[in-house]
């Protein structure tokens, strides 16, 4: 049986692992308190608003009881509103506040610094066909 190091979905998992423990590292010393999963569901809910928890659970990778803590941290730090919604009390509706879009335009810089830190010494052509492989690997596995 080959060695974990030859795998290559092992090296997915410790790359994905590697990049967001410094992606966090860069937000925490730019002085924002907020992890990268909140940060995600800030950033989809700006780009999908009125989005459900489920189909912003979906978004973002996570479980729906994982969503809500998050969600409840958020309103916590007044980056999220959570309101009933209008045609269904069970449910409740995310809207960020002004300081979720405050916090968002500060973190821009923060991603893009540790982004292209992560891609450093990768050509444009590189990350290309990584990306279709990544496709195919999700393809053939869905």
């Amino acid at each position: 049986m080959e060695d974990l190091k030859d795998i290559i979905y092992y090296s997915l998992e410790k790359a994905i692992k590697s990049y967001r423990q410094f992606a966090q590292r860069q937000i925490s010393q730019a002085g924002l308190d907020i992890t990268i999963d909140q940060w995600l569901i800030l950033k989809t809910l700006q780009e999908n608003p009125g989005i459900s928890q489920n189909e912003l659970a979906a978004s973002v990778f996570k479980d729906v009881a994982s969503i809500t803590r998050m969600a409840e941290l958020l309103v916590k730090k007044g980056y999220l509103k959570r309101d009933f919604h209008p045609t269904d009390r069970r449910r409740f509706e995310l809207t960020i506040t002004a300081e979720g879009l405050g916090t968002i335009n500060r973190l821009k810089p923060v991603v893009k610094s540790y982004r292209n830190a992560g891609l450093k010494g990768i050509s444009v052509q590189e990350v290309a066909q990584l990306n279709q492989t990544l496709k195919k690997i999700i393809d053939n596995t869905q």
